[in-house]
């Protein structure tokens, strides 16, 4: 690929970058926002906020499109929901996202691991909404039910990318699996709203995203996010073209005619930025 075009430059945001990177590592906390080396880390980073890896910062799974690092992970850290709760509540935050690795050598999937860690800030910081960000839990619907028992505001998981791409880019993954993940969230959810994210620039044609789409709403997935791939190294999958910013509009208003509550698309989304005014949106819809 060319040199990336100047919609995917940001300005670094240091202080606000190194300040509370210094803390959560102090409290032995993984963020989504560097080990995936997300874009947005310095907006959300000085505004006060963050998306927390639970159980580790190793995957067991090998996916070509994300930084995570792979390989044999330890077994979870007991303390961490107690630990999280207090970095929540020293942030003063509103809403906070709670993601994962996966964890395929745990039988749930690391889902008691999550369901406590919801519990636990839920017990200290009562006004706080709660977004959970799971892997697919294998397909385990015992697992999956322990996280929804928690009673988290957001349940998402990202379908990532449209299904021909999976054997090659995610293989470790089944999108109707992912799709069954949404449809049992949103039956079981009472008072909660699903969502889900995918991304762009990967080899996908106009077609496949509106089948995409249209997948979502069939499970009455909420809220979508829509983004571009970015390369993490020169082992990753290739972009396959930049997606320009007027196309990712065009999407998003292709979204909304669908019906989601809420969509945010753009070159430098994921899956929880302004993941506070989604919620909010979503609920007032």
């Amino acid at each position: 690929m060319t040199e990336k075009p100047a919609w995917l430059k940001v300005r670094y945001k240091p202080a606000a970058v190194d300040r509370l990177t210094a803390n959560f590592r102090a409290k032995g906390l993984h963020t989504v926002c560097q080990e995936a080396h997300c874009p947005n880390r310095g907006e959300c980073y000085e505004s006060g906020t963050a998306t927390f890896i639970l159980l580790g910062d190793v995957c067991t799974r090998n996916c070509r499109f994300c930084q995570v690092g792979g390989g044999r992970p330890q077994a979870p850290d007991p303390e961490e929901p107690a630990q999280l709760a207090e970095t929540v509540k020293d942030m003063q935050l509103d809403h906070v996202v709670l993601t994962q690795v996966t964890r395929d050598d745990l039988a749930d999937g690391g889902a008691a691991h999550m369901a406590q860690a919801v519990r636990a800030i839920r017990q200290t910081n009562p006004a706080v909404s709660i977004e959970v960000l799971i892997s697919d839990l294998g397909g385990d619907p015992e697992a999956l039910q322990t996280v929804l028992d928690a009673k988290p505001d957001v349940l998402n998981h990202n379908v990532e990318m449209v299904p021909r791409l999976y054997p090659t880019i995610r293989p470790g993954a089944k999108y109707d699996r992912s799709l069954e993940v949404l449809a049992r969230s949103k039956d079981r959810l009472s008072d909660g709203l699903t969502k889900s994210g995918f991304m762009l620039g990967l080899g996908e044609s106009d077609d496949e995203v509106r089948a995409l789409l249209a997948d979502l709403r069939r499970v009455r997935c909420d809220i979508v996010t829509i983004s571009q791939y970015l390369q993490p190294s020169p082992a990753h999958q290739p972009v396959d073209r930049y997606v320009t910013p007027e196309a990712f509009e065009a999407w998003a208003e292709a979204a909304r005619a669908l019906g989601f509550r809420y969509v945010v698309s753009g070159p430098l989304v994921r899956s929880s930025y302004r993941a506070l005014a989604a919620y909010r949106a979503g609920r007032e819809a």
